[in-house]
């Protein structure tokens, strides 16, 4: 697995590409318009590329969905079910709504018992959806600083096998991996950006990640 392709022209797909690049990968970039990512490209270097969803979602070994949430679902449809079939998502968006957040506390279009990544994945049943990295800014995605200790990132997802694709992905990131279970579980997993986001809505702090404790 050497090709990855980022579904995303903003600050979060971009913060995903470069670390991806920065360890070794192929990157393809996809964009309704190329012109927003030409100053990317020419500064990422030789393993880096831009196309259109469908062109980035058939180059890529694993793909990883880094738009809006309220345009996640068109962006599955854009790549296209049958370009993704048989391939390891990675999930990194959240249900965000588009009203203000209240007292710090960001609003979801989705309910407690469903997940944007269940939504996500009837609109590609063919796809291995693995939820991560929506649990923390993008400025902490990739190999994160927090002195000796690792962070935690929680993840989801039906298939053993794409997790275990992510797990080393987020290993090499600096991460370590929760694995959460199945699909549901992105109705608790998403809901963690809600309280990841509450120290900077109310206090412009956002120099914090979610660690789980075990003995």
């Amino acid at each position: 697995m050497n090709k990855i392709a980022v579904l995303g022209s903003g600050i979060v797909g971009q913060t995903l590409a470069d670390g991806f690049l920065k360890h070794g990968y192929s990157v393809m970039r996809a964009t309704r318009q190329p012109s927003k990512l030409a100053s990317w490209i020419s500064d990422a270097g030789p393993k880096a590329t831009v196309g259109t969803f469908a062109e980035a979602a058939q180059f890529g070994e694993l793909v990883v969905l880094a738009v809006k949430g309220t345009a996640a679902e068109q962006a599955v449809d854009l790549a296209g079910p049958q370009a993704l079939a048989g391939k390891t998502v990675i999930d990194a968006t959240n249900p965000i709504a588009d009203e203000p957040p209240v007292h710090g506390v960001l609003k979801f279009f989705t309910g407690p018992n469903e997940s944007l990544m269940e939504r996500l994945a009837r609109r590609a049943p063919d796809a291995s959806f693995v939820k991560a990295f929506s649990c923390v800014g993008s400025v902490w995605m990739v190999n994160p600083d927090f002195g000796d200790v690792r962070p935690t990132m929680f993840i989801c997802g039906d298939s053993a096998a794409a997790k275990k694709q992510v797990e080393h992905i987020l290993d090499t990131f600096g991460w370590e991996t929760e694995d959460m279970g199945s699909v549901e579980a992105a109705r608790a997993i998403e809901p963690l950006c809600m309280l990841w986001c509450i120290p900077g809505m109310l206090h412009n702090r956002w120099t914090h990640a979610f660690k789980l404790l075990k003995r």
